[in-house]
């Protein structure tokens, strides 16, 4: 079992009597598991196995301790449940206060949003350590909003100044047990960005995900079940031809072009490690050709197609993300379509950076990610093309997968 300094505080305490079910809100079915256990999974596929603890019913504190211990413990994440309370606030107390003093950064989550993707989690929990403080995502509000008394429409709300909050919502642990402490318990608070700035305490918002929606009311949970639905659907007609079993094994290639930044401020960012001294690439993210080429190679293996259609330019929360981000996230839709990474090979094609003395470091730190062997070479086109005129990076990945 790890140490992380990392931890989820997933809230499941909740009636949900909107939802019209009889059972709490979390234990609704949900595709082939509940609310709970699917926003669950979610956590648990994070980079980092965090250390868990879910705010459970008073009641269904042993049922949630029974059934997903073997679950946490497959994920090597530290795993508690403990029992909420009648408001929102004191059950995240309630999960804050059995956390080890080791622990440094939490992550507050509604399992009332299950189908928050992963990454979510990672970028979040990355932030709050960038930036030492509270981190939470939101969507850009849309619609007209208008602000009524009693019916009657009094004005038309400034929209661009507003923003739909989602969870997990992150901080620094010390930030979180100070707002706890200081926190008026009379005061009404409805999530935990709110109580922290209270205190005066910084928050800065990450864009948020569509996916991370909340289920209140029967249409939430038909659109969820229509989600789990779809995305079962898609995984299956792309990865099995009909009539025929996943084959034995499938082997992918890819490829990833960045030029170099003319920004002398950029840092390069290459097989998963920082080289400091060194002109870095340009791109969305953070330009690392080799991680990208290794995602192409994987998803083009799994038949799930390539890092532009997952990991889209357009999208802003992978801005600046590093290598790993994607790499992360690439290992979780492949094994969540039924295939485990049997071995990568990623050939660097450039003049520099100098990859022979860090060999061994880049293989590390990818094969962790990827939970797999890697192989790392690089190699040079002896002043030919762009890469011998030292403009630019070029990578070449291969991957093996097995139908697990």
């Amino acid at each position: 079992m790890n140490a992380s300094t990392l931890a989820v505080i997933l809230v499941a305490a909740g009636s949900g009597t909107r939802l019209g079910h009889a059972e709490p809100k979390a234990f609704v079915p949900l595709g082939a598991s509940s609310i709970l256990g699917v926003a669950l999974d979610a956590v648990l596929g994070m980079r980092e196995p965090p250390h868990v603890v879910v705010v459970a019913p008073d009641a269904r504190v042993d049922e949630v301790r029974e059934r997903f211990a073997d679950v946490a413990a497959a994920a090597s994440a530290p795993f508690d449940v403990v029992p909420g309370a009648p408001t929102r606030q004191e059950s995240v107390a309630a999960g804050l206060a059995v956390l080890p003093r080791h622990v440094d950064t939490v992550l507050v989550h509604d399992a009332a949003r299950p189908l928050t993707p992963t990454v979510l989690f990672d970028e979040v929990a990355a932030a709050v350590r960038a930036r030492g403080h509270g981190i939470v995502p939101g969507l850009a509000v849309v619609d007209t909003i208008k602000r009524v008394d009693a019916g009657r429409v009094v004005e038309t709300v400034d929209r661009s100044q507003l923003a739909a909050v989602q969870t997990p919502q992150g901080f620094p642990r010390e930030v979180l047990d100070e707002a706890y402490a200081e926190a008026d318990s009379l005061a009404s608070h409805t999530d935990d960005a709110s109580l922290v700035a209270a205190v005066g305490l910084r928050i800065d918002l990450v864009p948020g995900d569509a996916r991370a929606f909340k289920i209140t009311v029967p249409e939430d949970l038909r659109r969820a079940e229509q989600m789990v639905r779809d995305e079962r659907t898609e995984m299956t007609s792309s990865v099995t031809p009909a009539d025929h079993g996943p084959p034995a094994m499938r082997v992918g290639t890819g490829v990833d072009v960045h030029a170099f930044d003319d920004d002398p401020s950029t840092v390069l960012w290459l097989a998963g490690l920082e080289w400091p001294g060194e002109r870095g690439l340009s791109g969305h993210s953070d330009g690392d050709a080799a991680a990208h080429a290794i995602c192409d190679a994987v998803l083009a293996a799994a038949g799930l197609g390539d890092v532009g259609a997952i990991f889209g330019t357009s999208d802003p929360r992978f801005a600046a993300a590093h290598g790993d981000v994607f790499l992360a996230e690439t290992r979780r839709l492949v094994e969540a379509s039924g295939f485990r990474i049997v071995n990568v090979s990623v050939q660097i094609v450039g003049n520099r950076p100098k990859l022979a003395p860090r060999r061994a470091e880049a293989q590390a730190v990818l094969e962790q990610v990827l939970g797999a062997p890697v192989s790392v070479a690089a190699t040079t086109t002896d002043g030919l093309g762009f890469t011998g005129r030292g403009e630019g990076v070029h990578a070449i990945a291969t991957a093996l997968l097995v139908a697990a």
